[in-house]
């Protein structure tokens, strides 16, 4: 009697880690939102324009600080006019009034993103758009590579 009471307390431990780990998991963009102030706490790489130090398929995890906490050198996550997710360096900041803006390029890109600019006298990119600087630990890029081909793979298929 007392193994079965001790396997009942052990399947039941099981049963709730696992539920746990199971909520978890469909929350975990919900949880990395409110931790991280990012709508996109977690990138895929695609293309090439950041080769070498970012390459296709790499995972990338930004945060959002204030507008005057991004600086160049910072690598940022921010919506292209056309709504999709572009990784870029920040090699300018502008600031216009109280406004923020970034002037971006790919480290393997030739010019800056002028095609991406909005704001007075296309400034730059704006702050709005800017979903997050990608997390860095004394000057080494923190990316996880290959895992998002899982990603890129799936949108291709669908």
């Amino acid at each position: 009697m007392e193994k079965h009471r001790k396997l009942g307390r052990s399947s039941a431990l099981k049963l709730a880690l696992l539920i746990v780990v199971v909520i978890l998991s469909i929350n975990l963009r919900t949880i990395l939102f409110f931790v991280t102030g990012s709508s996109s706490p977690i990138a895929v790489v695609r293309g090439y324009s950041m080769y070498p130090l970012l390459r296709e398929g790499d995972i990338v995890f930004a945060y959002r600080p204030e507008p005057s906490h991004i600086k160049e050198g910072d690598i940022i996550v921010y919506r292209g006019v056309r709504g999709n997710l572009i990784i870029h360096r920040v090699v300018g900041v502008r600031v216009v009034g109280n406004a923020y803006y970034y002037v971006t390029k790919g480290d393997n890109n030739p010019l800056p993103d002028y095609y991406e600019f909005t704001g007075p006298g296309n400034a730059g990119i704006p702050y709005d758009r800017v979903e997050g600087v990608v997390l860095s630990i004394n000057g080494y890029t923190f990316k996880i590579p290959y895992i998002g081909y899982l990603s890129i793979w799936y949108h291709t298929i669908g």
